[in-house]
């Protein structure tokens, strides 16, 4: 038998998720990348601070877009969702989603699933 070497593990994070993503990419080793995707938020208020290649998108129709982006840290709590993922200052790769809605990004042919493929399989 063949050996097949490591395995490539990439992460992928929708809506809410994302900000749970955003938040645990630092001490996530070893992932290959890192893909955010209809996302209100990175759970931080720049760059997530990983190794990976963080990419992001949101589609034309997704109605996540109008969600304030915003983090604020207060004495004893964090409220807030963190930097607009496909903003610059976000420093993710931003990738097109086609004009779907918010549960639009894994549907068969979707300009977003196409790319999340290639990106997953390393061809990015």
């Amino acid at each position: 038998m063949d050996e097949l070497g490591p395995a490539r593990v990439s992460l992928l994070c929708h809506s809410y998720g994302a900000v749970v993503c955003g938040r645990a990419a630092p001490d996530l080793d070893g992932v290959a990348s890192i893909v955010l995707f209809g996302a209100p938020g990175t759970g931080t208020t720049g760059p997530l601070g990983t190794q990976a290649p963080v990419w992001a998108a949101r589609a034309g129709g997704d109605w996540i877009a109008r969600v304030p982006h915003a983090r604020f840290d207060l004495p004893f709590v964090t409220l807030g969702l963190g930097l607009d993922p496909v903003d610059p200052a976000a420093g993710t790769r931003v990738f097109p989603a086609g004009d779907g809605g918010h549960s639009d990004y894994l549907r068969p042919g979707s300009p977003a699933l196409r790319t999340i493929a290639r990106i997953v399989s390393g061809d990015a």
